[in-house]
């Protein structure tokens, strides 16, 4: 039994309170979590954990960064009163997530990669300013002196438990110097407890380190008085927060491709690309395309995605090619499946991989509860299924003129253009609703974390101010 702690400080503290997380498959309990109430988190929250952060320079906090990532990477890290090595932190995370081992290293090599280029990350997300003006709070940018402001001491984030590679959007946080307080996902604390203790193990000092597994009081706590934060969660969990400036959201995505009139006869070209976008994380991600849109042939695409996609079955959780995570909650798997069969039965959709698989979407495997992968095709946009998002490899097929490909996509996080056509490539350029745009054959899944993924860290964290510097009398003047 591992016993995971409340970090306050970077200190561990275990509550009388405490949550059992169970294996997905076999039931038996992993792990005994401490839970923090919303007095004990609100009363750490009025200690300024900054000091000693302060001290460091942007310089000496990204060399940190570096020697982070390679404890993250390779170290036993503490969990409470033990140690806990590279692969038993897998073995624990698969086992209460549903995540393969697989999944479970390449999150892990994406957490390390983000952490080794933090300087080309922050050069993306301040648009290249030198990190020297925010020790000094001023400096130059292009030959202007400028100055920004720090709009909350310490930082807060809700934090998901369905992919483990998200958490490398709070990372830059931490090179920005500000403190942190974390609620981990219920069922994986793995993950972000692991990167404050390679944090910790690398000698940024643990005062700004604050890890508070919690109910929704406690997340409520960590909204609202961190004076910054970042929320993930389905759109029931971020709705009552949409609109709060302190709060920066990351919801469904809602993710498509877009085939356009000049490259929907190539589509064939395209067939990997649509794959790779659909499946990848096991369909986990809110980068996964969940709707592909194409100008014609979206019959033929839809059946040629399927077949692949249908290849795709469970396997134990140690083979290095299992592509496809289990349920932990086998409730929750059936809700999707009911929704799904729901609006099948509405008519104008076919679940095209049925043809392959055969019509069982849900299946149970070596104690796991698993969906198949899933393409509806469409015969209108309006279906209920044409924009649905779901953490499995869930995607829709539509055929749209291409005159509507551009206006009828609407909130997309990741949007990749498979198109030449000067018009839709515009209109695609102009709309304000798609965060990331890939132009060309560039899967969905694929991030550059030196360009803002969705929002902006830096932007939602620091505002620049008017200031002006005029030398006292005598006073050097710096050239």
């Amino acid at each position: 039994m591992i016993e995971v702690p409340i970090l306050r400080g970077g200190e561990p503290y275990y509550s009388k309170e405490t949550l059992e997380l169970c294996d997905y498959a076999s039931g038996a309990v992993v792990a005994r979590v401490s839970q923090a109430n919303a007095g004990l988190i609100s009363r750490d929250l009025l200690h300024d954990a900054a000091a000693a952060w302060r001290q460091l320079s942007s310089g000496e906090v990204l060399r940190l960064l570096g020697d982070a990532a390679r404890h993250f990477m390779h170290s036993a890290l503490p969990v409470g009163g033990s140690l806990q090595s590279p692969d038993a932190f897998v073995a624990a995370q698969s086992a209460t997530t549903g995540l393969p081992h697989a999944l479970c290293r390449q999150n892990m090599g994406k957490i390390e990669a983000s952490l080794l280029g933090m300087a080309a990350i922050l050069d993306g997300l301040t648009g290249g300013l030198d990190l020297s003006a925010l020790d000094a709070g001023q400096g130059r940018r292009d030959g202007h002196v400028v100055s920004y402001v720090l709009r909350a001491r310490r930082f807060g984030a809700v934090l998901p438990a369905n992919s483990p590679g998200v958490h490398a959007l709070w990372l830059p946080v931490i090179a920005l110097k500000i403190p942190l307080a974390l609620k981990p996902g219920q069922r994986e604390p793995w993950t972000p407890l692991r990167i404050l203790e390679a944090l910790r193990a690398a000698g940024l000092p643990a005062a700004g380190l604050g890890f508070y597994p919690c109910g929704h009081d406690g997340a409520g706590v960590i909204l609202r008085k961190c004076g910054a934060a970042m929320l993930f969660g389905s759109g029931a969990t971020v709705r009552p927060w949409l609109g709060d400036p302190r709060i920066e959201i990351h919801g469904p995505g809602y993710s498509k491709i877009v085939l356009g009139p000049d490259k929907a006869d190539a589509w064939p070209d395209f067939l990997e690309l649509m794959v790779s976008s659909v499946a990848g994380n096991g369909g986990r991600s809110c980068v996964n395309a969940s709707s592909v849109r194409s100008a014609a042939h979206g019959r033929e695409v839809a059946v040629a995605l399927a077949q692949r996609l249908a290849e795709i079955v469970p396997r134990r959780r140690e083979d290095p090619r299992a592509l496809l995570a289990a349920f932990p909650d086998a409730s929750a798997a059936r809700g999707i499946d009911a929704a799904i069969e729901r609006g099948l039965n509405q008519g104008g959709a076919e679940d095209v991989t049925a043809r392959f698989r055969g019509p069982q979407r849900l299946v149970e495997f070596e104690g796991g509860t698993y969906l198949l992968p899933t393409v509806i095709y469409c015969e209108d946009r309006e279906h209920p299924l044409g924009n649905q998002e779901y953490l499995f490899p869930f995607v829709s097929v539509l055929d749209v003129p291409a005159a509507e490909l551009a206006t009828t996509l609407g909130p997309s996080l990741v949007v990749t253009a498979l198109t030449e056509d000067s018009r839709l490539t515009q209109s695609l350029m102009d709309d304000a609703e798609i965060g990331r745009l890939n132009l060309g054959p560039v899967p969905t899944t694929t991030i550059q974390w030196d360009q803002p993924h969705e929002g902006n860290v830096f932007g939602h964290l620091y505002q620049q101010r008017a200031f002006q510097r005029e030398p006292f009398a005598g006073e050097p003047v710096a050239v």
